[in-house]
């Protein structure tokens, strides 16, 4: 086994003397490419120092690339030095381009880009003011680890308001992201557990649990939604679920399949559901559909939801609601990390909800959304291209599913769309391995495009789906 001398530290902390003694070993050949390192437990009890020590040490080896980790085996030396000596270009490329971003589409329905007016600009920087005048010492005071406790109060109370869910502000952790709080949730239930997604879902999911190292299982959905039955098959134990509009689908999981999927979490300890009510709150047809976590009774539901749909893509404000069960675990595994979010960020949102300018906000987008997507239906279905589609998943959220019936091939489609201003987003691209795609169905996300050019979008679609 590899040894070192932790005596000959100096100032440097422990992980940094042992990663860096690895580090060079690995560069001069004594550690072999493919060779296996010793297991973080058997390494620090030779070392005499924590396990944490070498997880750290570890941690920041494979994020360099010098070692990579393979799940239930251990950790490996990479083989870096073939890549790294690869023959140079002889022009080197540079950096991309920065960008603001994509190119002028007359329409780009992969877009979920907020529209500019949409945005309470003139209320919001009111509600700043305010609290710059009124919040001085709360605002230069370190938040609590998942946020400052007024703006979890009122998270609490719209929920109990606005989604029936009975919860206490300990439970609620606000992060920059969804995907920063998915980082978290890996941490707090560890990488041992097998994680699933939905199939056709959310692609970026899976990169994220990918980058954490933890095995990750594509579930296939049926009308329902996700099935049960694969789910036991592929031996999951948390399970991230979109049940109220699954995304692409826009499938709104009925109560029995409700039910079956909170009975399979309760079958065994350890498992968890992941409930991503992503746009809740634009249902534009009917009542918002109860969240799953409201029905839970045996305390497997993790709620997960984000201000991005509300109040525009570039705000970074979301949360989560953990089971009561695993607080103890949180607060004392990963108390130890800062809230992402601004105080001053934080408490402008507490207040703007506190004086019910939120859900003022929600009511307005439910309706000018409401406007935007039957004047888009409408024209759509007046047009010479209402005669070749059929649509499904329109009555909630701001996308939906648009089935062309064509002989041509879907490349060919987005091909010539794109050559005429249109960006379509093909259902294909969503599904995994080896499941029946369905071919030629768009996820058509309107929440940035002008219905004034409507009509001309829908003609230009038609031409390209005929011979």
């Amino acid at each position: 086994m590899i040894t070192y001398d932790v005596a000959n530290a100096g100032p440097d902390p422990l992980y940094e003397f042992l990663y860096k003694n690895i580090k060079n070993d690995i560069a001069q050949g004594i550690l072999k490419p493919g060779e296996k390192l010793p297991s973080k437990r058997q390494f620090a009890k030779n070392l005499g120092v924590s396990v944490a020590t070498v997880e750290n040490a570890y941690g920041q080896l494979a994020a360099e690339g010098y070692i990579y980790s393979l799940p239930k085996s251990g950790f490996f030396v990479a083989d870096f030095k073939s890549r790294a000596c690869a023959k140079r270009p002889a022009v080197a490329e540079g950096p991309p381009p920065l960008t603001e971003g994509a190119g002028p589409f007359l329409a780009d329905f992969s877009s979920n880009q907020t529209e500019t007016e949409l945005f309470p600009f003139t209320i919001w920087s009111k509600v700043i003011r305010e609290v710059l005048n009124d919040s001085r010492v709360q605002l230069m005071t370190n938040s609590p680890c998942g946020g400052t406790v007024l703006l979890r109060e009122n998270i609490v109370r719209y929920l109990k308001a606005f989604r029936n869910m009975d919860v206490q502000p300990a439970q609620v952790v606000v992060g920059a992201g969804t995907e920063y709080l998915y980082g978290l949730l890996i941490q707090l239930l560890g990488k041992g557990p097998v994680y699933a997604v939905e199939n056709p879902g959310y692609q970026k999911l899976e990169k994220i649990y990918g980058s954490y190292g933890v095995a990750c299982r594509w579930i296939s959905m049926d009308g329902a939604g996700i099935r049960i039955d694969d789910l036991k098959r592929q031996g999951a134990d948390i399970v991230h679920v979109t049940p109220s509009h699954q995304y692409p689908m826009g499938i709104v999981m009925p109560i029995s399949r409700r039910y079956e999927l909170l009975g399979w979490a309760s079958e065994m300890e350890g498992r968890y559901i992941i409930e991503d009510d992503y746009d809740s709150e634009l249902r534009l047809s009917g009542q918002p559909i109860p969240p799953l976590q409201s029905i839970d009774m045996s305390d497997k539901v993790i709620y997960m939801n984000t201000f991005t749909k509300t109040l525009c893509s570039t705000v970074r404000i979301s949360y989560m609601v953990l089971p009561q069960k695993l607080l103890p675990l949180f607060y004392g595994k990963l108390s130890f990390y800062s809230c992402t979010v601004s105080n001053f960020e934080q408490y402008t949102l507490a207040r703007f909800i506190e004086e019910g300018k939120f859900e003022s906000h929600i009511n307005r987008l439910r309706n000018y959304y409401r406007k935007k997507r039957d004047i888009l239906l409408a024209e759509l279905e007046a047009s010479r291209l209402g005669k070749l589609v059929s649509l499904s998943g329109e009555e909630a959220g701001l996308h939906f599913l648009m089935e062309v019936h064509t002989g041509l091939p879907e490349a060919l489609i987005v091909g010539r769309a794109k050559e005429k201003g249109i960006r379509l987003l093909p259902l294909s691209g969503y599904y995994y391995g080896e499941e029946r795609k369905r071919e030629n169905v768009y996820v058509m996300n309107y929440s940035s495009i002008d219905v004034d050019k409507a009509k001309e979008v829908m003609e230009r679609l038609y031409d390209c789906c005929v011979e």
